[in-house]
């Protein structure tokens, strides 16, 4: 088990960012097409976090012409250029499921201060 363990710390990001749930995110990431290189934002509100080490990943959703959109990132995924924190939540859960059923003002999240 030691040896699993050193093989994948390795492949842990250096400088990870303090990603919590009920934060609203803008998630910069490095997406290929054809021969070229661009970066995309994403921004929205993180709904839950799984796991944990190498494979610790971040669920962020958003709604976009009345359509909720959810994307699953890997933390210390070598495509992701930038995760930049644009508010801090204050939530007294862990997942934040509940927010999928809701639309408008009812899915905001209150600001921590």
């Amino acid at each position: 088990m030691d040896l699993v363990k050193a093989l994948s710390e390795q492949y842990i990001k250096e400088n990870r960012p303090s990603v919590s749930v009920g934060d609203t995110v803008r998630v910069t990431v490095r997406v290929k097409e054809g021969n070229r290189e661009r970066n995309q934002a994403f921004e929205g509100t993180v709904i839950a976090k799984n796991h944990g080490g190498v494979n610790e990943t971040f669920t962020v959703r958003r709604i976009s012409y009345n359509v909720g959109c959810e994307k699953v990132f890997p933390l210390n995924s070598p495509s992701i250029v930038s995760v930049d924190t644009v508010r801090r939540g204050r939530v007294r859960r862990a997942k934040l499921y509940y927010l999928r059923g809701r639309v408008g003002k009812r899915a905001k999240v209150r600001e921590r201060i």
